[in-house]
């Protein structure tokens, strides 16, 4: 297949380019950068240097190409994370959710594209319920204030999808985990890890949040499973063991060679984070896999960040295979 993944030289573009390449399948990498089109050219797809946010470009390169697949895995995310100001840290990638979602899809149904696929998050359902949510679970409608915007464009981005189901194009929302491995935040030299050795990332209260981690080269085979197969709809991709706060943090810490973490109660933790992040923190739901294992045949490599987190020390599973 013909294939034209925009955000190419990201932390899933990367290892997902590699494998699609892998697979015989002809592929090219769009990048806003043209610093970076070396990186999509080394890994053996055709370069391509466009502004998701133009509108005209976007048709143009992509009608050009003629691919039979657009995947959509733009982000525009900074590398340090700051808690307290999380509404202008999102707002980049707000709009390549929201803006360039709708480039893409219009692009691609203009270029006669038979399937059109795209990333979302699965940490960004209602907070309220069972701890752990399927596919079927609505997003939250009341995320906490700071993440208004960014869950507003994830909604937009998924019914944009959604709406562009059918007439030669089938669309999949893919609901990514929290993304480990190179390149992260909670890669061994990320943000999140040069946090934890510093004692700077806490079990907040009673550390009762749930997590869904997923490896970068899980998501991408998961992501190159739906490429190939004829599905629609709504995927998680997640690992196979949501976790609370409370049980991963201490192990992510020794994976990381980093000292016990601290506890600390909700009111200190908004001293330093602000409420948004804390509440966040506090009562963030976990995603279920079920649908993406058993539709896709999806086999992870990684099933557990209990022993993903580790593995990202390993050389021999650093993601450059």
């Amino acid at each position: 297949m013909r294939v034209f993944v925009a955000g190419a030289t990201g932390v899933i573009g990367r290892p997902l380019v590699r494998d699609l390449i892998a697979a015989g399948h002809q592929v090219a990498g769009m990048t806003r950068s043209p610093a970076k089109a070396g990186q999509v050219a080394a890994a053996g797809a055709e370069p391509v240097v466009c502004d998701a946010l133009d509108a005209v470009a976007v048709e143009r390169v992509i009608g050009a190409w003629h691919p039979d697949v657009v995947v959509h895995q733009l982000t525009a995310l900074p590398q340090q994370y700051n808690p307290r100001r999380l509404r202008q840290l999102y707002r980049a990638t707000d709009r390549l959710h929201a803006e360039g979602t709708d480039h893409l899809i219009a692009a691609a149904r203009s270029a006669g594209a038979n399937r059109f696929v795209v990333q979302s998050i699965a940490f960004a359902y209602e907070r309220a319920g069972g701890m752990v949510k399927s596919e079927e679970d609505a997003l939250d409608a009341r995320p906490p204030k700071a993440l208004a915007d960014a869950t507003a464009a994830l909604v937009h981005l998924e019914h944009a999808a959604a709406q562009s189901q059918g007439a030669g194009l089938d669309t999949v929302v893919l609901r990514y985990g929290f993304f480990y491995g190179p390149g992260t935040w909670y890669a061994p030299d990320g943000h999140f890890a040069k946090e934890i050795r510093r004692r700077r990332y806490p079990i907040v209260g009673r550390g009762d949040g749930v997590f869904s981690f997923v490896h970068v080269e899980d998501a991408a085979m998961a992501t190159r499973l739906v490429i190939e197969q004829p599905v629609t709809g709504v995927f998680n991709v997640v690992d196979d063991e949501p976790a609370r706060l409370r049980d991963w943090v201490p192990v992510f810490a020794a994976a990381m060679n980093a000292p016990k973490p601290m506890r600390v109660p909700p009111w200190a933790a908004r001293l330093v984070a602000g409420r948004s992040a804390v509440e966040q923190l506090m009562t963030i739901r976990g995603a279920d896999n079920t649908k993406a294992k058993t539709m896709l045949g999806w086999q992870l490599r990684h099933a557990s960040w209990r022993d993903g987190f580790s593995s990202q020390l390993d050389p021999t599973t650093d993601g450059s295979r």
